[in-house]
């Protein structure tokens, strides 16, 4: 893993390269993402069942009521419950995320208005094939089911025609009616474009790799996508000499288990705890399950950081910008309100970013890759369209007329001065 020092020569210069090299794997643009998405436009149902067969050994595009029914039955009932205890909770707390609409009249009666409309469509993109992630259906679908919307399709690519029963339990249990056994470019563009299988949706949500986010720029525009980069996973944890190495090296080798280009950055004021920290991880990862996923991510894109101060490390915490930040130091309240960039914060040594991803009830979707600079994690915001609706009194177009005809003059847009001056005009 690499090791930086703030107080070393090339700290920033290293630092920047470090997190733009990881940025340059992430964000790239794939010809065969942009050949897929034109196929499936011109070929459609063919041209997908052609790309599953390739890339997922799958010949079923829509799997079975009986299918899916039989797969369900299969779960452990332990999962399910697990589920269910995470569903009501996502549920509880995205509940509260609600918008009320505006009404607004003003002192010459004119009526303004704000008002939260549902999206009519959406599809969740759900990781699948080789692993699954019923979590994700989760956090997908219960913010769309709490703003409205009406039509939720789910696209989880299956391997070799089976998918997942715990995603299947999961999307049930979301009320989900229309579920593809689909991944990839290809399935990002079915929902984009339409095939005769599949009706085009308004808005496309969820995870996934860096094919699937290429996939999901190019098609944006015609269709809606998060406002946000949602990419492989990561987390800065912050730490002191009363942290656990054993507890961060832990949370460390969670995150990285997800992908290659997962990045999991260290900081602490304390060398000895990094030391620590660093040897543990080594002793964790020959005991992993993904050991190789693990290391390949830990190694490529790991930084340990030995920072000198608490207001260094606030600094460079908000450059990362990281999807999942956890502070695991003492004096944790002093450094929230001033911490402005993270996709979420994990305070104190209990809130573990591993519990997030499932049942604590906030959304695991998150902006990565620095976009939580610009961007939030999936919320029930995301599912609305607002409209704003105005009506004019008589009174009110004679009193702000004339100051609009002035502007609109200034700006050299004589039209819309005509248009309000004939309201004017008195008979």
């Amino acid at each position: 893993m690499k090791i930086l020092k703030s107080r070393s020569k090339n700290f920033e210069k290293n630092l920047n390269n470090l997190l733009l090299q990881r940025k340059k794997k992430v964000q790239f643009n794939s010809v065969s993402v942009s050949r897929i998405i034109k196929d499936i436009k011109i070929n459609g149902d063919k041209a997908l069942k052609r790309y599953e067969k390739k890339f997922n050994q799958n010949t079923v595009i829509v799997p079975s009521k009986k299918k899916v029914s039989n797969l369900i039955k299969s779960l452990d009932k332990k999962v399910m419950q697990a589920i269910d205890i995470a569903y009501n909770r996502i549920y509880k707390f995205h509940s509260l995320q609600k918008f009320k609409n505006i009404s607004y009249v003003d002192k010459y009666k004119n009526k303004l208005e704000y008002k939260y409309t549902p999206l009519d469509s959406v599809a969740i993109y759900v990781p699948g094939s080789t692993v699954s992630y019923p979590s994700s259906v989760l956090m997908n679908a219960i913010p769309a089911i709490v703003a409205g919307v009406k039509r939720i399709v789910m696209i989880n690519p299956g391997f070799k025609g089976k998918q997942n029963p715990a995603v299947l339990y999961a999307a049930r249990k979301c009320k989900i009616k229309e579920i593809y056994s689909i991944g990839g470019p290809s399935a990002i563009a079915a929902v984009a474009y339409g095939t005769k299988k599949i009706k085009k949706v308004n808005k496309i949500v969820g995870p996934g790799n860096r094919y699937v986010a290429a996939a999901k720029k190019e098609v944006f525009g015609d269709v809606g996508i998060e406002g946000m980069t949602a990419g492989p996973s990561e987390v800065t944890i912050v730490c002191d000499k009363f942290s656990n190495p054993e507890w961060i090296a832990s949370d460390l080798i969670a995150q990285a288990e997800h992908d290659e280009l997962a990045q999991c950055i260290l900081i602490s004021k304390n060398e000895s705890l990094i030391d620590k920290v660093k040897n543990e991880i080594f002793k964790q990862l020959k005991k992993s399950p993904r050991p190789l996923i693990a290391r390949k991510s830990l190694m490529n894109n790991g930084i340990l950081m030995h920072i000198s101060s608490d207001k260094k490390i606030i600094e460079i915490s908000n450059k990362i910008a990281p999807e999942h930040l956890e502070l695991n130091v003492k004096n944790f309240k002093s450094f929230i309100p001033k911490i402005k960039n993270a996709g979420s914060v994990c305070s104190g040594k209990y809130a573990v970013m591993a519990m997030t991803d499932y049942n604590v009830g906030s959304n695991h979707i998150l902006p990565t890759n620095g976009s939580a600079k610009y961007s939030s994690g999936v919320s029930v915001n995301e599912f609305y369209k607002r409209i704003s609706y105005i009506n004019l009194s008589k009174k009110g177009i004679e009193s702000l007329g004339p100051s609009v005809i002035t502007l609109a003059n200034y700006e050299g847009l004589a039209g819309h001065a005509q248009s309000v001056k004939k309201r004017i005009r008195r008979n």
